[in-house]
């Protein structure tokens, strides 16, 4: 596991864990025993994200304070993003690294980036969202079924 995925896992299970606060990758501290064997068991509730299961379907994306938008990842590595209820659009792009799917969204002069994790029991995942370079936000990200024709 690449050093910059072990970062992120650790960054979000001190947000999934008891301390529920944001904390900048920087500023990430060094497990106690008793968290290494609590993230331990956290990290058996993720997975990595397999290619096949990112493109063409939408995604239902939210944050902590409440934004809710609509999401397409296409298979070039695109993606766009329309808020939920007046189809305001933006665009960006995404690639899949090491089973994390890496996207950038940018919205006029503000640049978005976040690192999605996979869950192993329900397709609701989880990311950190950065704005312009600064801790942002907690994500929580939904696979919508595509529909079969």
């Amino acid at each position: 596991m690449s050093e910059k995925k072990t970062c992120q896992l650790l960054q979000l299970y001190f947000r999934e864990s008891e301390r529920v606060r944001l904390l900048d990758l920087d500023a990430l501290p060094v497990l106690d025993t008793d968290e290494q064997a609590n993230m331990h068991d956290w990290l058996a509730t993720k997975r990595n994200f397999s290619p096949d299961e990112i493109a063409s379907q939408q995604w239902i994306k939210t944050c902590s304070a409440g934004y809710i938008t609509e999401l397409t990842f296409f298979p070039d590595g695109r993606l766009d993003e329309y808020t939920l209820f007046n189809r305001q659009r933006t665009t960006g792009r995404w690639e899949l690294i090491d089973g994390v799917i890496e996207m950038v969204i940018y919205k006029g002069e503000d640049q978005y980036r976040c690192a999605v994790l996979a869950n192993r029991t329900v397709n609701i995942h989880s990311a950190i969202e950065y704005k312009n370079g600064e801790l942002h936000s907690y994500l929580k990200l939904a696979q919508t079924r595509p529909v079969e024709n």
